[in-house]
């Protein structure tokens, strides 16, 4: 049962995009996702037919050249694409949310024109750096600078963990200003990672979403102008953190799809495995896992909606997100070592795709906030 059929309020037109994805996905980027997991290729060769698609601008608005999604339907997409290729789901929440918040704090409309309109061209691929190997959940502690003159930035510093490091063209970076009150320090800056010292390393030898690229990003001097300031000196944080609020929920999105991939495959196979004279679906142990696993799927389908429609009646709030993406998350990767078990030895080898599903559904809980963040922010909501 896809994401969408928990509301009864999609258009035609929605129902429509969300069903082309749906068979684009599992008729295209499943076989993809496969091969680029054995060999820890780049699912980003299938940029051109996402782009042709309208998939790289879903939240951008029809005036600026994108498809105008709701939230809603956003998720709902990403659940499908994920269902066939979780690093082709990752690759788009990134650059999708990079491009929404541009739209919500690119400051004029010549920066609109220059980057928002053609944002769904494979050309200005975009990512977050935001991380660094000693800033991850603790995002305030970044040492990544930058320095200004009359020209603009010269940012300086590493990176870690960027997802679509090694193709992007445009990174949002969070950067502290050096001549900044120290506590209002913290920049979003967009950096053209055309630009003369920007180096990528990419990371090999991930447990999973091998086809996704990530990559350490280095900054040697590399010059940012003006312009490029995203919201006002010191928004850095505000700005960041408002997008991992929203990227929550697509990551929730992600696992879900995940989780689906997982349950068709447990009940399949535990249709057609036979043991002692029946299918292996009729012993009260393995329906067990199959009602549990159904049961997790509502569940988080329920509260999947339940935060994208509070982003799209304006009403988002860091909680709601966060109960969604550890739900989500936690329950995938529950479901996919229920579909391993299933398939007993089947399941512990490559041929059978739960194998890599379940290497896949791990890093959910980690990346955009891991679960013990999650619950921080959870429980912030609730204590103060």
């Amino acid at each position: 049962m896809p994401l969408a059929s928990a509301d009864v309020d999609l258009t035609a037109d929605q129902t429509a995009l969300i069903d082309a994805v749906r068979d684009y996905a599992r008729g295209e980027l499943l076989p993809l996702d496969r091969k680029c997991d054995e060999d820890e290729s780049s699912v980003s060769e299938a940029l051109p037919h996402l782009s042709e698609m309208g998939l790289l601008n879903l939240c951008i608005s029809e005036e600026l050249d994108g498809l105008g999604c709701d939230y809603r339907t956003y998720a709902a997409i990403i659940h499908e694409v994920a269902y066939a290729s979780p690093s082709v789901a990752v690759l788009l929440s990134v650059h999708n949310m990079v491009g929404k918040i541009l739209s919500a704090y690119a400051g004029t409309d010549d920066q609109r024109a220059e980057w928002i309109r053609g944002w769904g061209k494979p050309e200005n691929f975009g990512a977050f750096a935001l991380s660094e190997a000693g800033a991850g959940s603790d995002a305030a502690a970044v040492s990544c600078q930058a320095i200004e003159d009359d020209q603009g930035y010269w940012i300086t510093g590493e990176k870690m963990w960027i997802t679509n490091g090694m193709n992007a063209r445009w990174f949002l970076t969070l950067a502290r200003l050096e001549s900044a009150e120290k506590g209002k320090d913290l920049c979003a800056i967009w950096v053209d990672g055309n630009e003369s010292g920007v180096g990528r390393d990419k990371i090999h030898g991930k447990m999973g979403i091998r086809g996704s690229e990530t990559a350490v990003i280095s900054y040697d001097n590399v010059f940012a102008p003006k312009s490029h300031l995203i919201g006002e000196v010191g928004d850095g944080l505000k700005v960041f953190l408002t997008t991992l609020n929203e990227g929550r929920i697509g990551i929730a999105a992600q696992a879900s799809g995940i989780a689906e991939a997982c349950f068709d495959e447990m009940v399949k196979y535990a249709r057609e495995r036979n043991q002692f004279g029946k299918p292996i679906a009729r012993f009260q142990s393995v329906a067990n896992m199959i009602a549990d696993s159904a049961v997790e799927l509502q569940a988080m389908r329920a509260l999947i909606w339940q935060a994208a429609k509070r982003v799209d009646d304006g009403r988002a709030d860091p909680a709601t997100s966060s109960m969604a993406k550890l739900y989500a998350t936690e329950a995938a990767n529950r479901i996919a070592d229920r579909a391993v078990q299933v398939h007993g030895g089947s399941g512990y080898v490559h041929e059978f795709r739960v194998e890599q599903l379940y290497r896949d559904a791990r890093v959910t809980t980690i990346y955009e906030g891991t679960s013990e963040v999650q619950r921080i922010v959870i429980a912030r909501d609730f204590i103060g």
